[in-house]
Parts: C-alpha cells; structure tokens; sequence
C-alpha cells in the first residue's frame, strides 16, 4: 500500500508513519468495520482507516483542523464511506462504531466510557507522556477496557561524518482494549461479529 499525502498542514501532528502502522496493525480493520476518529487533525490516520475500513467517522473540535482533515482526504485515493463531524468528542460518536482511536488525552474519559456505552470492538489510545499514560492505563483498567499497553520509540538514521548515527524521537504509549466481553469486536466480510450475529453498517 502506497504511502499517504499530506499537503496540508495543521500546525499539529500528524501521528507518524511508524506510529500509525502499529495503531492500525492493532485494529486489523475490514470492511465491515466503521472506524472512529477522534481528535483527526492532518487525517493521518483517517486516511489511513479509510483504506481499509467500510466506513470512516473523523471527529475534530476545531473547524479549521477539520478542514485540513478533509483538504488532506481529498489528496488520496479512499474506497470508505467518509464521515466529517465538527464537534467535541464523546459527542458526534456513532452508536454502530467497531474501531475507536484517540490520538490526544482531551476529555479521554468520556470517551471511554461511550465506547462502553456502545460496545467498540476495538479502542486504541496513543500517549505521549508518561503521566498522562499512568491515568490512561488506570481509566483502561477501570472500565474493563485493558487488553495491553506497547511503549515503543523511534530512531531515524542520519549521515554523520561519513558514518550513520540515529536520532531519537520521543517515545509512545499505545494502549489497546476492547469494550465487548470477549475481546474480539472484529466483524468478519460478510458482516459477522465474533457471535455469529449480522453487523449492520
């Protein structure tokens, strides 16, 4: 799968490439999916989802974000269905999501408990600093949500004296739960979740 373009900046972001590949290696997204969203800002990850999922909601809170969201959208080739919601999470949440990622902190919570609400499959959270993962992994735990926490860090190589030294980037927390009981909220091509029963979309 080619690399995504992102023309558009939005002053914030977007989740790196490696990043990404890890976040989406956790949905394992299908299309029978409906992936959320939240916080998209470049649409790095919208994008990303809408290459692989039925459908795609992107929330953002700020209108200008959610326009390079759907600058950055129209920049690609996406076979979902794509869904543009100008409002502040847990709001704008579909009751039919499957995959719900958060890229930030803001209002984490609350979203978290409406992904209880609404049975997601899958909930995958990014976090970059070590407090705010602390909180993250006890709301996890709280909610009956934790399925696993992977930190990991990036280093790209740069030319140095004739030689390869690497770089750094700062490191990443990617916590992973479902909100279904038996952990599998996947739905299968022809629209079956992990009970037999049809998924509508």
């Amino acid at each position: 799968m080619s690399a995504i373009a992102l023309p558009h900046d939005a002053k914030a972001g977007p989740t790196k490439p490696e990043v990404r590949s890890v976040v989406l290696g956790k949905f394992d997204l299908g299309p029978a999916d409906h992936f959320v969203d939240v916080g998209s800002c470049t649409g790095a990850v919208t994008i990303e989802a809408a290459r692989r999922a039925g459908r795609v909601t992107a929330i953002e809170r700020k209108a200008d974000r959610l326009g390079v969201t759907e600058r950055n959208l129209a920049a690609n080739d996406v076979d979902a269905e794509v869904d543009l919601v100008n409002d502040e999470a847990p709001a704008g949440i579909p009751d039919d999501a499957t995959a719900l990622f958060l890229g930030g902190s803001r209002n984490f919570e609350a979203v978290l408990d409406r992904a209880v609400e609404s049975g997601v499959g899958r909930v995958v959270m990014n976090v970059s600093r070590l407090e705010v993962a602390g909180r993250a992994v006890e709301a996890f735990r709280e909610r009956e949500l934790l399925d696993e926490v992977v930190q990991f860090q990036v280093s790209r190589g740069y030319e140095l004296a004739g030689a390869t030294s690497f770089r750094s980037e700062n490191p990443v927390y990617v916590l992973v739960g479902s909100a279904v009981e038996d952990g599998d909220g996947s739905a299968d091509a022809d629209g079956e979740d992990a009970s037999g029963e049809v998924v509508t979309r």
